[in-house]
């Protein structure tokens, strides 16, 4: 099992002809480095295909994942360029659920 201690997503659409040495590229364009046990996660144009990079301390793991029907609830912006999920938001991304309704602050005391 492969260890992930932070997840990063990429904003920006990435090319899904991108192997590990052009997705590694791309993580330190955007986030500056490989950290150990981070994962940093890229969607194409269309948000229905995932590759999901993963330095486990030693070298680099690239996974690919596609829906069949539907896509990915990726998010959209002109400002940023990547943002830190959590485990549980992670966990609905890769499943195709709306993960931005999940973590801390999502119900509130009124």
């Amino acid at each position: 099992m492969i260890r992930i201690d932070c997840a990063w997503l990429a904003i920006q659409p990435l090319d899904m002809r991108a192997g590990p040495d052009t997705a590694l590229a791309r993580v330190v364009k955007v986030f500056g480095a490989a950290h150990p046990h981070h994962a940093y996660l890229f969607a194409n144009q269309r948000a229905n295909r995932m590759k999901v990079l993963v330095h486990d301390g030693f070298g680099i793991w690239l996974a690919a994942r596609r829906l069949h029907q539907g896509k990915f609830v990726w998010p959209h912006s002109d400002t940023m360029t990547q943002m830190t999920l959590s485990r549980a938001q992670l966990d609905a991304l890769v499943l195709g659920l709306p993960w931005a309704r999940i973590g801390e602050g999502s119900i509130t005391v009124v």
